[in-house]
């Protein structure tokens, strides 16, 4: 698409005050007269779309700062970002369809923009995510990539940072939604740039260029993280927040959204969700077919009870992370995101905590509690 024109829909994007909804109805309304948007504001009379008064006065007053818009453009271009309007091809089917006409007018995205037209899916949680939550997006994410399957990620701290980190662990694809401008993203996008030019990583913001993060933007960025996915995958979820708000809009919606199940004495609204209507999963996100005694409580409240222990330093993490399998100090760094320790350090710091067991099978040494071990012993012996 020519400079011009894609200036006409940054323009139309940009223009304030008038809903998403409301702008996709004017462009529907070009596109049945076969005109372009570049028409559209050409004409006095706005091609005769019904405006309101008040519209109509404020795509006067974005046409005259069509000149502002066509430079945005132009540098936007010679960066290397992409302009994907909503009519283009290149657009993603799942985004419109999902949305339908609350779709983004224009996207905002720099790498591999074939990636919009591959199935995809998104797993979210909280930002506190505790390290069962965190295995399970890893492995989510694993069985994804090995389905070809696109993963989408806010990149927010927890859940998001873990889906995106294992989608690329796992040799798989992912599309990064921005809560602010693509051009503030800058440090991400050298972090990433590898990925990026090989194809794996699309950076995608529906936002002006120059907007800076904030809390606003991270909210109306997760109704395009659930719009771009085809499938819903909930690792934690409290009894607010973002994620809480999307799957409750998502199943209002219709939508089939994958929760975890959790045991009654976690602190987390997991339970609460599939009472809801979403479906229960194991930790590998398979669906677990015998469900109806936490999709029916009758009578009695579900009461989502306090954590009996509450894991803070990095010794209870990891004490939390070995009581539930062996794991190399490279996935417990990775799992637990220990950037600052050494493999060999973390060693270390193992070998010191109480009832901690090393398993080696000559090449590889893994680590668990050593309770644990016993129980696995016994129970073999026992079968």
């Amino acid at each position: 698409m020519m400079n011009q024109e894609l200036t006409y829909w940054v323009a139309l994007v940009h223009t304030p005050k008038i809903w998403t909804s409301r702008k996709n109805e004017m462009i529907a309304h070009c596109f049945r007269q076969e005109k372009t948007i570049a028409e559209f504001f050409e004409s006095n009379s706005f091609l005769g779309f019904d405006l309101k008064p008040q519209e109509f006065d404020l795509l006067q007053q974005t046409r005259l700062e069509l000149p502002n818009y066509a430079f945005m453009v132009e540098e936007l271009l010679n960066q290397g970002y992409d302009i994907v309007p909503v009519t283009s091809k290149e657009y993603s089917p799942t985004l419109k369809a999902n949305l339908k006409y609350n779709s983004p007018i224009v996207l905002y995205t720099k790498g591999n923009k074939q990636i919009l037209q591959e199935k995809s899916i998104a797993i979210v949680g909280s930002r506190n995510a505790n390290v069962t939550s965190l295995l399970f997006a890893d492995n989510v994410a694993k069985k994804a990539t090995s389905e070809y399957k696109v993963v989408v990620s806010g990149f927010a701290k927890g859940i998001d940072k873990q889906a995106l980190d294992s989608a690329l662990k796992y040799k798989g694809q992912s599309i990064i939604v921005l809560p602010q401008g693509i051009t503030t993203f800058a440090s991400g996008i050298k972090k990433y740039y590898k990925q990026i030019i090989e194809g794996n990583v699309l950076v995608l913001s529906t936002f002006h260029p120059k907007s800076p993060w904030s809390v606003e933007l991270a909210m109306a960025r997760n109704s395009i993280i659930y719009g771009l996915a085809s499938e819903i995958y909930v690792a934690q979820s409290d009894d607010k927040g973002g994620t809480w708000s999307g799957v409750c809009d998502g199943l209002k919606k219709g939508r089939i959204v994958y929760v975890r199940k959790t045991d009654v004495n976690d602190n987390c609204a997991n339970l609460i969700l599939i009472n809801m209507g979403a479906e229960a999963v194991d930790m590998n996100g398979n669906t677990i077919n015998n469900v109806k005694e936490y999709k029916k409580i009758e009578d009695t409240p579900l009461i989502v009870a306090e954590p009996t222990t509450k894991y803070n330093s990095t010794d209870d993490k990891l004490i939390e992370l070995l009581n539930k399998g062996e794991y190399t100090t490279k996935q417990i760094i990775e799992l637990l995101h220990l950037s600052g320790i050494s493999s060999q350090k973390l060693s270390q710091k193992l070998k010191k905590i109480k009832d901690v067991q090393v398993n080696s099978n000559g090449k590889t040494n893994k680590y668990t509690l050593l309770k644990q071990k016993q129980q696995s012993e016994q129970l073999s012996l026992s079968l």
